[in-house]
């Protein structure tokens, strides 16, 4: 297949300021040369200009990277070369001085091409679409929780008074539930204590305390004011 290119044009994006995929210095040589000539190479999308110095306006050629394989060789440490597979078709030798450089360039020439950008864009659509459709029914799965009921006061438990009594066998509540005054029979009077009994039947206890407490501290006293030792 035949391809007209503008010289021109070609040129002028070479020194554009167009983003640079990856440049530097690289040994190249030909297929009928067997010495090889370093070249400050420039790869922008899928052409890769060479130039004598870095910094020309012009280059001195360019490479299409369609349709090519990128392949090592075991004529020079850290060679590779691109090869066109098509009738006519060149092959390149490149050289770099290191294993890092080599495999940078490798890998940057073999992605240059369109044939594998438009690979990886349809992979890319692939994936966003799988996860689109993951995402869809993953969200069809999910079901609406309702909310839950706000939780209830429990009432209040009746207040009780201890001298309230009950008559012999009636069933007793425990103190302070809310069934004590559901249990008590309806019919049957409380009887009510006045303040005054509370006082004297608690004052009776208190007295007693008091009087043997201090029962217990005169003994102390006297106890202590013996002697240890009687002679």
């Amino acid at each position: 297949m035949t391809m007209k290119i503008n010289e021109k044009n070609l040129c002028a994006f070479a020194s554009s300021a167009t983003p640079v995929d990856r440049d530097g210095w690289l040994d190249m040589r030909g297929e009928v040369g067997k010495s090889y000539q370093k070249r400050w190479f420039v790869l922008k999308g899928n052409l890769l200009f060479y130039f004598d110095k870095k910094g020309d306006k012009e280059p001195v050629g360019v490479i299409i990277l369609e349709g090519c394989t990128i392949e090592l060789t075991e004529e020079e440490a850290y060679s590779f070369k691109i090869s066109f597979q098509c009738e006519g078709g060149r092959t390149y030798y490149l050289c770099t001085n290191s294993q890092a450089s080599m495999e940078a360039w490798m890998k940057a020439l073999a992605c240059a091409s369109y044939d594998y950008m438009k690979l990886m864009v349809s992979d890319l659509q692939r994936q966003l679409d799988e996860a689109q459709a993951e995402a869809a029914a993953e969200a069809a799965l999910v079901t609406i929780t309702p909310p839950e009921e706000e939780p209830k006061v429990p009432p209040r438990g009746q207040r009780y008074n201890p001298f309230n009594r009950v008559p012999d066998g009636e069933p007793k509540a425990v103190q302070g539930s809310r069934h004590h005054k559901e249990n008590l029979r309806p019919d049957m009077p409380r009887k009510r204590v006045p303040f005054r009994d509370i006082h004297t039947a608690y004052g009776r206890k208190i007295l007693a305390d008091r009087s043997e407490w201090r029962a217990k501290l005169s003994k102390q006293k006297e106890d202590t004011s013996k002697p240890l030792i009687q002679l």
